[in-house]
């Protein structure tokens, strides 16, 4: 089983101009928990529609085991559970009243359908509000529903677009679980800014980046290109300004003694006694993605220029 894309693109006309929303993307997805990852507004929705087939690529191709996917048609939709970032239901309905609903639009049988409802509302903990209307449910507890939509017909390929956004941690540990289970003999699509969402369970990351895939490879092998560039540093309060203006910070850190341990990309010799870490995900991210005060032009950079 596997989903390839082949030289995909995504073009709009804006008044005079073309915008190219995807640009030349070619991957290929087998079995496994895959991470997109890329800032807001880098394309990965965009893609995720096409690979849906609910939008249209402009240029390219997408297969499902060497076959077009608009040549497929329902049969493609049937192996597709998908979870868009905002997910539409009609306000009167229950949690159980959706999942049914879902379930008939799927093609399930009533008996698939009422056994796998009551799976999922139990592994996502939505039995106790079974019977209450979504539109009454909290942000969190209304994404789970829509995990449960994307999950109830045991898709063969399953598409999540930031799917964490809303859940404590708590829940977001509880469906990394679910996930890297799932995804045993699956495809599985997770598009996210959030690192953590895909460091740990993703067998393959693709990282998006204005409409283009910038880099694809395993976590391990992603993050190794970061090794050597990667310290953490000790500041005064009062100094925190001027270490902001030198070096790219990655995370903060206050100390019991008043002062500040600063995580930063750049070169041991940017600060006195900086201590080599190892590099993560996150801070691959966050030095292809600079955003921010903490990641305006530094003071060394401009030197190098």
């Amino acid at each position: 089983m596997e989903i390839v894309l082949e030289h995909v693109s995504k073009s709009y006309q804006d008044r005079h101009t073309v915008k190219r929303a995807v640009e030349d993307v070619s991957l290929r997805f087998t079995s496994g928990v895959w991470g997109l990852l890329g800032a807001n507004g880098a394309g990965k929705t965009t893609l995720m529609r096409m690979i849906c087939g609910i939008m249209k690529p402009t240029g390219g191709r997408i297969s499902y085991d060497g076959v077009e996917i608009g040549q497929l048609g329902d049969a493609y939709r049937s192996i597709i559970g998908y979870l868009p970032q905002e997910f539409g239901f009609y306000p009167e309905f229950t949690v159980q009243q959706y999942l049914e609903y879902l379930s008939a639009m799927k093609g399930m049988s009533a008996g698939q359908a009422r056994s796998k409802i009551d799976e999922l509302l139990v592994r996502l903990s939505l039995e106790e509000v079974r019977k209450k209307r979504i539109i009454k449910l909290s942000g969190g507890m209304k994404r789970r529903v829509g995990i449960a939509q994307a999950l109830l017909n045991d898709p063969e390929f399953l598409v999540l677009d930031e799917p964490t956004s809303g859940l404590d941690p708590g829940e977001r540990v509880r469906f990394r679980n679910l996930l890297s289970e799932f995804a045993q003999d699956r495809i599985v699509l997770i598009s996210t800014h959030i690192v953590s969402d895909v460091e740990y369970i993703a067998t393959q990351n693709a990282i998006m980046k204005d409409g283009k895939i910038l880099q694809t490879g395993t976590t391990q092998e992603l993050v190794r290109q970061m090794q050597g560039k990667v310290f953490e540093g000790y500041a005064a309060p009062q100094e925190l300004h001027k270490w902001e203006k030198k070096v790219r910070i990655v995370n903060l850190r206050n100390e019991a003694d008043g002062g500040v341990s600063l995580r930063y990309i750049g070169k041991q010799e940017d600060m006195p006694g900086a201590v080599l870490k190892e590099p993560r995900l996150e801070d691959l991210y966050l030095h292809l993605f600079p955003s921010g005060n903490y990641f305006e032009t530094t003071d060394a950079e401009k030197s190098e220029k």
